[in-house]
């Protein structure tokens, strides 16, 4: 670039005439007097091919030797390939996204590019349902994700801040959700990709990184979209009413197959509102709170089987005293059209060990506890049977009352507080 061309004294008493002037400093950098008397810095430069016109501010709140150094400035992104008006447009933008997001937070909105934003995004745009507040993806994003990397842009976030989340839920025994949020935050990471948020998905940096999901589980329903209609299909079932008592117990108190057709009567409390009995694979007495609608379920079904010693005894024993066959749940399920790969009878303690802790929050060891699990406190010492016995049972009564709401079609709101 040549010798500067202009002095500061010059440029204050420079005057307007009938047209605008340029006073050039060389190198494309000039002072503009307008004949409104308004002086502007401008800087022509050449990039791709294109002439472009760089406002650099105005005289005399921007001085000559200021004007100069913005301009050296744009000179070297120019010689590097770098385009200064697309840099002063993202410094702009950066800035509009700054003033909105001071918005969005004051009227308590997410924050714009931030995870919780793009996977509002996704989900409003990728996954039916998504304004359902029973969502399964969403809940489980709110949950398991949100509270801990929601508010952070996007691009800022590393496989070590998901793996973190991801440890949280390890830690409270739930392997499977924990792979099924992966799962998800992954399907949010490949939509920020595709609409120019991030440049990768970062969540395959994670694989390994859990201890495996256990196999070879029992088919289940455990979207409570799903469940709604089965519900609905016992309580509309033609057949035995044993059975279909059975049927109507089985998600209420979500006990292993062999324990709920060799439930006898004598381990059932109506007043009490309890089931006592023995559970023969992990060796414990077990309790099982029971909620009104189970009980009214027992009330009724007493004049029928209470003679017997069994509470569902086998049609071909009509004194009572074999319990019903292991075929004869499976039977009924298949005759209202739901095949082994949609349901088993084992799996309504899927439903509810799934539903209990993702949609409705209740806490891990309530729901380890009543599935009969072998639970020990942080010394390594086993709990007891009555462990949180009182939880235990509001619980129960919660989780009755929401399968009753699912039934009925309504839209069940989860429950925020915990049993």
């Amino acid at each position: 670039m040549g010798e500067k061309m202009l002095l500061d004294v010059g440029l204050r008493h420079a005057k307007p005439e009938i047209k605008d002037k340029r006073l050039n400093d060389g190198g494309g950098l000039y002072l503009l007097v307008k004949t409104t008397e308004a002086k502007w810095w401008r800087l022509d430069y050449s990039i791709g091919g294109k002439r472009k016109t760089l406002s650099l501010g105005v005289y005399p709140e921007t001085s000559l030797a200021d004007a100069r150094g913005k301009a050296d400035k744009a000179r070297n992104q120019v010689a590097n390939g770098i385009d200064p008006s697309d840099i002063r447009k993202e410094v702009k933008a950066a800035q509009l996204v700054a003033t909105e997001n001071e918005r969005r937070l004051d009227s308590g909105l997410t924050i714009i590019d931030s995870f919780a934003h793009i996977a509002e995004e996704w989900g409003q745009r990728k996954v039916e349902g998504w304004d359902d507040k029973n969502n399964r993806s969403k809940r489980m994003l709110e949950r398991n994700i949100l509270p801990w990397i929601g508010s952070r842009p996007i691009t800022e976030i590393l496989p070590k801040d998901i793996l973190a989340c991801l440890r949280r839920i390890e830690e409270r025994g739930t392997i499977e959700t924990a792979h099924r949020t992966l799962q998800i935050t992954g399907q949010v990471f490949r939509y920020a990709v595709a609409t120019g948020k991030v440049d990768r998905d970062i969540t395959p940096d994670l694989r390994g990184a859990l201890p495996p999901a256990k196999g070879g589980n029992f088919a289940a329903m455990t979207d409570p979209r799903q469940v709604a209609p089965l519900l609905r299909a016992i309580g509309e079932y033609i057949g035995s009413p044993i059975v279909k008592s059975a049927l109507q117990l089985a998600p209420l108190v979500f006990v292993r197959p062999g324990e709920l057709r060799a439930a006898e009567w004598e381990h059932i409390d109506l007043e009490a509102k309890e089931w006592r009995y023995f559970v023969t694979k992990t060796e414990v007495e077990h309790i099982v709170p029971l909620s009104r609608q189970a009980v009214e379920i027992l009330t009724n079904l007493h004049p029928l089987t209470g003679h017997g010693r069994f509470v569902f005894p086998s049609a071909r024993t009509p004194n009572g005293s074999r319990a019903m066959s292991d075929v004869a749940l499976l039977a009924a399920l298949r005759r209202m059209g739901f095949s082994k790969d949609e349901m088993t009878v084992h799996g309504f303690r899927a439903v509810a060990r799934t539903i209990l802790d993702e949609v409705l929050g209740v806490r891990v060891d309530f729901i380890e506890h009543q599935l009969a699990h072998a639970v020990k406190d942080p010394n390594g010492r086993a709990y007891n049977r009555t462990a949180h016995l009182p939880e235990r049972h509001r619980m129960m009564q919660q989780w009755a009352d929401y399968l009753d709401g699912l039934k009925a079609g309504a839209v069940v709101l989860p429950f925020k507080a915990r049993a």
